[in-house]
């Protein structure tokens, strides 16, 4: 390696640095792990510190407005439709152009959050989601419309694979389902403030008005995160007990990795394939619920709140539980197999009623049996998105993530089509509500097919194209 770089690393307990030594040689090594065994050990429990949780909160913001910004259209499509005329097949379009940017985003968005880190590529995303969303207000047609949905496809594919990536560099492993559930649970917050939100302000100022109000919002998380975020290493705000915590597992030198190195591994075609098979039945909730409660029960954009607010309350409950409950099992000394795979049973089985929403009698039987398959959904999200944090090593996990995002936005893709097909010709919702139940179980059979231990993931000589400094 050309030109030889120098740590220095602070001796335990040492007024003074170690030598200065080629590529971080053994004394520093040694003296850093000292000094963070001893930070763990005179710190109790209590007193570790919490601003790990900060950045969490963090994390759910940009997750919630992310969620504000792609339901708005869902919220007021069924009286756009109307209003503008389109058909079922030219709004599974518009709602296809945004799964398809998304899809393509996630092709590079992983890399270049692993590439430029955290910060900054978090930033580029929001910067990007946070014109488009104010973009939608200059459309008037379905074209306008699928080009403004594009955008903001493209811009939001980088939040998740840069919040997992946050959580992987702020959370030790038996804390992490529990952070990516809340962080998560800012997807059922979004859902629940936009039925909240956008009739009042579509009523009072015009439909236009909304999608501006929540481009502002999205500008207005950048800055904050611009100022205050931080890796663990870098924040001078983190206390020295904290920091030990955060870093008590070994963490391999950063490298870019490219996809096809990662192909060669089951555990990345295991995560793709849940996130395939389970990611198109969110995308059917977010886009399709207010379109199915109005043609079913006649409800108007006012009477849409109650009911979906309902639901994606429910959705918050689960997305928590279901971190939670992973964890719970963990420290009861489960193995981490079988711990995020019980968890994900149990909410496997919490979506199957949602087979007979589409023939329930009564408004509200319709929300309870949508809102415990959201719920089981949430939960079972949180703990698929851990399972690239199981399975892979840190610098890995972005790029992971949005493969799996990829093979998501892609099953979107399809069953977006599907959905808009089925209702023009048959108008029934029957059909997609049975694919809706039983998707969550087959999935979890080719999960524990592809990674039945969900051994971690070796990365060798030959999986180390080009290291980065």
């Amino acid at each position: 390696m050309a030109g030889a770089e120098y740590t220095r690393a602070w001796a335990s307990g040492s007024p003074t640095p170690c030598e200065c030594v080629p590529d971080g040689a053994e004394c520093c090594d040694a003296a850093s792990e000292d000094r963070d065994k001893l930070a763990i050990e005179r710190a109790p429990s209590a007193g570790i510190g919490r601003f790990r949780w900060r950045v969490c909160a963090m994390l759910l913001a940009a997750t919630t407005i992310s969620y504000i910004d792609r339901q708005v259209l869902g919220v007021l499509a069924p009286f756009l439709q109307e209003k503008i005329g389109w058909t079922e097949v030219q709004y599974s379009s518009i709602v296809t152009a945004f799964q398809a940017a998304y899809a393509l985003g996630l092709l590079c968005a992983g890399a270049v959050i692993d590439r430029f880190g955290t910060r900054i590529g978090y930033a580029l995303a929001i910067g990007i989601w946070s014109l488009a969303a104010m973009g939608h207000a200059l459309a008037s047609g379905v074209v306008s419309f699928a080009a403004a949905r594009f955008a903001l496809g493209l811009g939001e594919s980088g939040n998740f694979p840069a919040a997992i990536k946050a959580v992987a560099e702020w959370f030790p492993q038996r804390e992490r389902a529990l952070a990516a559930g809340i962080f998560n649970s800012g997807s059922n917050i979004g859902a629940i403030v936009a039925p909240l939100m956008v009739p009042v302000i579509a009523s009072r100022w015009g439909w236009q008005a909304a999608f501006l109000f929540t481009g502002v919002l999205s500008a207005t998380w950048l800055t904050a995160w611009l100022i205050t975020y931080r890796t663990p290493d870098r924040q001078p705000r983190l206390s020295a007990a904290e920091r030990a915590y955060i870093g008590s597992e070994t963490t391999p030198a950063t490298m870019r990795i490219s996809w096809l190195t990662l192909l060669r591994h089951r555990q990345t075609w295991a995560f793709a394939a849940a996130k395939f098979m389970t990611d198109p039945i969110w995308w059917f909730f977010l886009f399709w619920l207010p379109k199915f409660l109005h043609a079913q029960y006649g409800l108007s954009l006012l009477e849409l709140g109650p009911p979906l607010i309902t639901i994606f309350l429910m959705a918050d409950v689960g997305s928590i539980a279901g971190g939670w409950l992973a964890g719970r099992l963990i420290r009861r000394g489960w193995s981490v197999n079988r711990a995020r795979k019980g968890a994900m049973l149990a909410c496997a089985l919490l979506i199957l009623p949602v087979m007979f929403a589409a023939r329930a009698s009564h408004l509200w039987l319709a929300v309870a049996l949508v809102g415990l398959a959201t719920a089981g959904h949430q939960g079972w999200s949180a703990n698929v998105y851990t399972l690239t944090s199981d399975m892979f090593p840190r610098h890995a996990v972005a790029s992971v993530v949005g493969m799996g995002g990829f093979a998501g936005a892609v099953g979107g893709m399809l069953i977006s089509t599907v959905i808009g097909l089925l209702l023009q010709a048959t108008g029934s919702y029957v059909p997609v509500f049975m694919m809706a139940g039983g998707a969550y179980l087959l999935a979890l059979l080719v999960v524990q097919w592809l990674a039945p231990r969900l051994e971690p993931v070796v990365m060798d000589s030959t999986d180390r194209p080009e290291a980065t400094a």
